[in-house]
């Protein structure tokens, strides 16, 4: 997740010198009024980075209790849905069997049996990132577009400061402005779906993904508000750091690898004590590059399923399925 600054002009301006010119042309006189007056009206325009995005004034712990129990309840929606997503593919997949002889064959040709071919060629684990990629590139090139601009940057960056809290906390995990940032997540991201579904199952891994990163953004909230450090933050790290824990903390042993030097190798269990050191240090020398604290959130949220999580609140959730069951009620015979 990488951290913005929107104090990043004046850094610009501060690198500007001026050199003072002997006799001033009328020419320069009159880009000097010129510049008065676009400055004028500047002024007197309200900016949406002054009045959403970066409001005056210290950050007081008491805003904090909107994106607290926000995550509360978001995390709590997710692991139900995904539960319940869970039902429905069993019951889906029971029916098909039962009906197995019922189906008609669907003859697909050109592009369409070529998609059909290659999806079905995929394991769970990339037909679960293939979508969660898909959104992130659509949220990348909406990036792009000139009018969507301050929709982007109230709603789909993280900063306790704005007046949107909440939902940026889901949405800026899947916000990425460079392609490079979009790349490397994306790299990482399907360099760990496979193992991560082949541990949890696609319904579970959907939930540690959206419950990371809503936890992430949390920590940074409170990095940012406790250290008065506001600022943007967007990206899928977060949430990938929930995953990567997860499956250093599931596979300790696990020979990994950088991309760049595949020649060395490490364990598991190195990398995500090295990362977790890296962003601790970058916490307390308040780099501003990244936004460690959102990496340190979701890390620990992802050590803390694998410990915790998984065995005392996914694998009871046979109470929500059996509601669910007798909410559906009978699957319907056909006839």
């Amino acid at each position: 997740m990488v951290n913005t600054n929107t104090k990043r002009h004046r850094w610009l301006l501060s690198g500007v010198q001026y050199h003072k010119p002997k006799a001033m042309s009328q020419t320069t006189l009159h880009h000097v009024r010129y510049f008065r007056r676009v400055t004028d009206a500047s002024k007197q325009t309200k900016s949406p980075f002054t009045s959403e995005l970066t409001k005056p004034g210290p950050i007081h712990l008491t805003r904090l209790w909107k994106p607290l129990g926000f995550s509360i309840m978001f995390s709590s929606a997710s692991i139900v849905g995904s539960a319940i997503w869970e039902y429905e593919n069993i019951r889906a997949r029971t029916q098909r069997l039962v009906h197995r002889f019922e189906f008609t064959r669907v003859r697909r040709t050109g592009w369409r049996a070529t998609v059909h071919n290659w999806w079905n060629s995929l394991d769970e684990g990339k037909k679960l990132f293939v979508p969660i990629c898909f959104i992130n590139v659509l949220v990348f090139c909406a990036w792009r577009v000139p009018a969507l601009q301050g929709t982007m940057l109230r709603y789909f960056c993280s900063n306790p400061n704005s007046s949107a809290m909440c939902w940026p906390m889901v949405l800026s995990t899947f916000s990425h402005y460079t392609i490079l940032h979009l790349a490397a997540n994306m790299f990482v991201l399907n360099s760990f779906s496979s193992p991560v579904v082949a541990a949890l199952g696609k319904e579970q891994f959907l939930a540690l993904y959206l419950t990371s990163g809503v936890m992430s953004n949390l920590v940074s909230y409170f990095y940012k508000t406790v250290f008065s450090r506001p600022g943007l933050s967007l990206g899928a790290s977060g949430a990938i750091m929930g995953i990567l824990s997860f499956a250093c903390t599931q596979y300790p042993d696990s020979r990994l690898s950088i991309i760049f030097l595949p020649m060395y190798t490490f364990t598991a269990d190195s990398a995500i004590k090295a990362m977790v050191c890296l962003d601790t240090i970058g916490c307390i020398m308040k780099w501003q590059f990244f936004d460690h604290a959102a990496h340190l959130g979701g890390a620990a949220w992802g050590i803390f399923w694998q410990k915790w999580g998984n065995a005392y609140i996914w694998q009871k959730r046979e109470p929500i399925l059996t509601f669910w069951h007798e909410f559906r009620g009978p699957p319907r015979s056909r006839s």
